[in-house]
């Protein structure tokens, strides 16, 4: 019998903490109509709950809300299934981008997920990674996780930073900066936000950032470059970049694949011919290989120079011997 009551306690525990996760404040009342207990009884749940470590905060008044708020420690989380799915989604995606020392960190939260996923859950997501192939990215400058924070933080409470920057020509400056967004675009992270000293709104790659630190001072509302920040940086960065057009013959038949990467002619069945752009050689030599086809490029020419550099360098790597 006290086996029965104890799984009864644990199981309404789990339910109240499942009710409090959600970001909102819960009256008394309204647990306890819930859970179907006496607000006695919520008021002793709770307890047991701050015992565990949860931070369970409670409001004044008649209806004594409660609410979880940030503690010193991590709690265990309870998820829903497509929670848990969406976080090892994520988990897996996150190893794989470009943030020093988070793939590690990634990969054993990850391996802590999948330990208690359920069996039916475990499924969903190994299905979709099996059946997922991540189109793979030129390698990327890696970026520290603490200061991609703290400019999160800076962007969320309004604050001015500071921080030195590199430029692409090499020369370095201090920065005061309204921060507005971050983006990430391919395989790096950028900021932006409103430069103090050039009283304008400017865009900087956050791994050429040195000496960054919040200032406390408070933002100026100002109008904002594009309600999108994100297209804002595309556009800013594809206008500034060298674009190199290449017009490539594919001996291969027209798929949505295809098609994705830019203009597409159908020659026949097996061949079609590809006009596209890149802001690099390389990458345009990327995606070409990445297709695993044979194929004929007509221009640019310095694209076929840059596939013969990489043609040998393969070369030189499969001859040598271990």
């Amino acid at each position: 019998m006290n086996g029965i009551l104890e799984f009864v306690s644990e199981s309404r525990l789990l339910s109240l903490l499942s009710l409090l996760q959600s970001p909102r404040e819960w009256p008394g009342g309204e647990l306890a109509e819930r859970l179907g207990v006496s607000r006695r009884t919520v008021r002793r749940d709770i307890e047991r709950l701050r015992a565990l470590g949860y931070p369970v905060e409670a409001a004044m008044g008649a209806e004594g809300g409660y609410r979880l708020v940030a503690g010193a420690a991590m709690p265990p989380l309870l998820l829903d299934d497509d929670e848990a799915v969406a976080v090892a989604v994520g988990l897996s995606t996150a190893a794989r981008n470009p943030v020093r020392g988070i793939e590690e960190a990634s990969l054993r939260a990850l391996t802590k997920l999948e330990q208690v996923l359920p069996a039916r859950l475990r499924h969903r997501v190994r299905s979709l990674g099996g059946a997922t192939v991540p189109l793979p990215d030129a390698p990327g400058p890696a970026v520290d996780p603490e200061r991609l924070t703290t400019l999160a933080a800076a962007v969320a409470n309004r604050e001015r930073v500071r921080f030195a920057y590199r430029t692409h020509g090499g020369s370095t400056g201090v920065r005061l900066v309204d921060p507005h967004r971050i983006v990430v675009a391919g395989r790096r992270w950028y900021l932006l936000g409103h430069d103090h000293d050039r009283g304008d709104w400017r865009i900087f790659r956050i791994d050429r950032l040195t000496d960054l630190r919040a200032t406390g001072a408070r933002i100026t509302p100002r109008e904002v470059p594009a309600e999108d920040a994100a297209a804002y940086v595309a556009e800013k960065l594809y206008s500034s970049a060298p674009v190199h057009e290449a017009v490539v013959t594919l001996r291969t038949p027209l798929t949505e694949t295809i098609r994705s990467l830019g203009e597409v002619t159908e020659i026949d069945e097996e061949t079609c011919r590809l006009r596209t752009h890149a802001d690099t050689l390389d990458w345009l030599a990327f995606r070409l290989l990445a297709l695993d086809c044979e194929f004929e490029v007509h221009e640019p020419p310095e694209l076929n120079a840059r596939l013969l550099a990489l043609a040998g360098r393969l070369t030189r790597a499969a001859a040598q011997r271990p």
